[in-house]
């Protein structure tokens, strides 16, 4: 079971010594428009992105005059990587990828994607229709098919991210794709799937994706052991993302290798999933001590993961990996979108920002906090808090493991949905067009 006892927290100068603020340059804010609106706001602007039909109106950079007279780039983003050493990376990806350039000049450091995402971009558009057309034609069937889209989305991403990935030594700029949903609890499978995805997208800034179910943390430790990049998802628990964490180190132990300095990963934990779950448990519960619990379960609990990452990329352990050139495997705070309405709509990015973190966002929450987010270091600052939150919601009946074995097997299975819809719909089009037929 994860500790969670109160651990002494390195002060932020020293976790960010090396990063640089800019603070003199001007803003860039991203919004939402639609229809003539959009047309509008963009005549003047060469950062207009075109319009996505997986996401409710287009994504749009609106540049700020620099003193200069020319469009600048500067907005929050940068100041939450360079004041306070977290990276914002874009939770969606779809076509066409350059899409991502005014985003990556805003300050986005890197991209995820998931079967949900996937199915969005591919069923919604007809970007992928060309490329389609001719693989089913070549005798591709339509699950290979899937992968040859795919595959080119995340190798053009990367490609975008490559400076980034150079700049920081392989520190950021990566891009992520996640294993077939069918494998989450096939060992063995996950690592073939994961050697074979490295392999194909063949790009320095990759990360694959494997799910931190208890079948895959074996994977994740040979995976990472064969010196191949690993975001692990689907994390929903302290004490799985012990398991995860003990996973990366030994397998960076086991890998053999002299320079550790080019196998990184991230450890995705899942936080607003989380407050959905907690607060449908603590309206039945009913008390007035219940439902003043709603909407901080999911901070809390994240902050305590915060404790156990930093308590566990230290000490003799660690430094015996360092000495190779082993990196963090940074915890990264996923589904950070707001589901309840009446919650602030930054509610899971602002508390959760710390060093060597990073905080993917799709696009809500992107808008949000460049709009009107703060950029301070939040992440430890209410430990104490965050303890009497996670004991308090205990001593209710709440049981954290139960809930993140439920949301765990939910996820697991909203992607396994997403991945065979997807693959209805392209048999669909295939059929439509009369290339192939099951």
């Amino acid at each position: 079971m994860a500790t969670i006892s109160r651990l002494t927290t390195p002060s932020p100068a020293a976790s960010t010594s090396t990063l640089k603020p800019r603070s003199s340059q001007s803003k860039t804010l991203i919004g939402f428009y639609s229809g003539s609106t959009f047309n509008a706001k963009v005549s003047s602007s060469k950062l207009a992105v075109r319009s996505n039909p997986a996401i409710r109106g287009p994504l749009v950079v609106r540049c700020s005059q620099g003193g200069n007279g020319g469009p600048a780039k500067r907005t929050v983003l940068h100041d939450l990587y360079e004041k306070e050493g977290q990276s914002p990376w874009y939770d969606n990806l779809y076509r066409p990828v350059t899409d991502l350039l005014p985003l990556i000049a805003s300050g986005v450091r890197g991209v995820t994607s998931n079967p949900a995402i996937f199915q969005k971009a591919i069923s919604s558009s007809n970007a992928y229709n060309d490329q389609f057309r001719e693989l089913v034609q070549s005798g591709k069937d339509i699950e290979a098919a899937y992968w040859e889209l795919v595959v080119k989305d995340i190798q053009d991403a990367c490609k975008l991210f490559e400076s980034i990935y150079d700049e920081t030594d392989g520190g950021d700029g990566y891009v992520s794709v996640e294993v077939s949903p069918r494998l989450a609890d096939d060992t063995q499978g996950t690592v073939e799937a994961a050697k074979w995805l490295h392999k194909v997208v063949n790009r320095p800034n990759v990360y694959i994706k494997i799910p931190a179910t208890a079948a895959c943390v074996p994977s994740i430790k040979e995976v990472i052991s064969l010196g191949i990049s690993v975001n692990v998802t689907l994390i929903f628990s302290l004490s799985r993302y012990e398991a995860v964490m003990d996973a990366y180190l030994d397998g960076l132990e086991a890998s053999g290798l002299s320079d550790l300095s080019r196998v990184t990963s991230v450890a995705s934990f899942f936080v607003s999933r989380v407050d959905t779950l907690i607060d449908k448990r603590l309206e039945k519960i009913g008390t007035p001590e219940a439902l003043d619990l709603r909407g901080k379960a999911a901070v809390a609990q994240a902050a305590l993961a915060y404790q156990l990452y930093q308590k566990k990329f230290s000490g003799p352990r660690w430094e015996a990996l360092v000495k190779k050139g082993a990196k963090k495997q940074r915890v990264l705070w996923a589904s950070t979108s707001v589901k309840n309405p009446a919650y602030a709509d930054t509610l899971y990015v602002a508390p959760l920002i710390g060093p060597d973190s990073v905080s993917t966002m799709p696009d809500q929450a992107l808008q949000a906090f460049i709009d009107h987010g703060t950029v301070s270091r939040t992440i430890d600052s209410k430990v104490s808090e965050a303890e009497g939150v996670y004991s308090a919601l205990e001593k209710l009946g709440i049981d954290w493991n139960d809930v993140g074995s439920q949301l765990e097997l939910e996820g697991v299975d909203s992607f396994k949905k997403s991945f065979e819809s997807l693959l209805d719909t392209l048999q669909e089009k295939a059929n439509s067009l009369k290339l192939v037929s099951l």
